[in-house]
């Protein structure tokens, strides 16, 4: 039977490439949850490209299917921002679902996908994974200070497709150096100390993960709270009970303090004059309690 790269037994390639037709037998029904999966050497962008091929060719692309790249020159992350991996050292997949749900319930899924990701790799890679509102998954990095500073590891993108369907992008550093880092405020697993780097094994934490927390969605019915998803989400947050100032899409920041999610996920800011204010998007930034 096949089994997956063993990270303690060198290969001769440190970085070696995810094996596809290993990768179907696990996670492609009949043993899996997968209808399809698809490894390619390159994308521009695994979100756009799965939603292009489902534009095109519904039926080719049942839900749920996964198209996952080896390198990624152009991803996007929230807001546009864009970032580049260097070949193998980072998953980048994109999910195509169909949640029975309502469609206001959507909202929850980049939340969903945050949890789901910092379980797997809590399990897996043995990391104090969290969460940064909404779906920015942060771990303790080691060699970036003393106390070693949460450092972004993994993004999660979803978007709403045309004919309804969701595209949920996850993008998660795995074996890069410092040097390879997008931006300065980036780590990998390698850095941050996990106990694998073996992409294969992350890939299918990810999904297991995601399964299990996608089905208690949906036997909710798109109720989160229902669901206790919500308390969940909670519970792996890097953001509620921090001061934070949001910076907000339409212009102006925000400072206060993160007491909670909303019902739809959106975050509860409590302002110094003691008013709620609900954030639906925008960039937040993680205070000191003096700030």
């Amino acid at each position: 039977m096949a089994t997956a790269h063993d990270p303690e037994t060198p290969s001769g390639d440190e970085r070696p490439p995810l094996r596809a037709d290993f990768l179907r037998e696990l996670l492609v029904a009949p043993a899996g949850p997968l209808a399809r999966l698809e490894v390619v050497p390159e994308s521009a962008s695994t979100n756009a490209e799965l939603a292009a091929a489902v534009a095109h060719d519904p039926a080719a692309w049942p839900a749920p299917a996964l198209l996952v790249a080896e390198h990624q020159p152009g991803g996007r992350g929230r807001l546009g921002r864009s970032w580049t991996t260097p070949p193998r050292t980072a998953l980048l997949g994109s999910l195509l679902l169909r949640p029975d749900v309502p469609r206001e319930a959507l909202s929850w899924l980049p939340l969903l996908a945050g949890l789901a990701t910092a379980r797997a790799l809590r399990a897996t890679a043995g990391v104090e994974a969290v969460v940064k509102w909404p779906n920015d998954v942060l771990v303790p990095d080691p060699g970036a200070g003393e106390p070693a500073p949460l450092r972004k590891v993994a993004g999660i993108l979803a978007e709403v497709l045309p004919d309804g369907g969701v595209v949920v992008g996850v993008g998660v550093n795995v074996a890069q150096r410092r040097d390879e880092l997008p931006v300065p405020t980036a780590t990998s697993l390698a850095l941050a100390g996990a106990a694998t780097t073996d992409r294969e094994v992350v890939l299918v934490a990810l999904h297991e993960a995601f399964g299990e927390v996608l089905a208690r969605w949906q036997d909710a019915g798109g109720d989160a709270h229902a669901a206790g998803l919500d308390a969940d989400c909670a519970e792996v947050s890097a953001t509620l009970g921090t001061r934070v100032r949001v910076e907000r899409v339409a212009g102006g920041d925000v400072l206060g303090l993160a007491t909670g999610l909303a019902p739809d996920g959106g975050l509860e800011v409590r302002l110094d004059d003691g008013t709620t204010t609900v954030h639906h998007s925008g960039d937040v930034h993680h205070l000191r309690p003096h700030d």
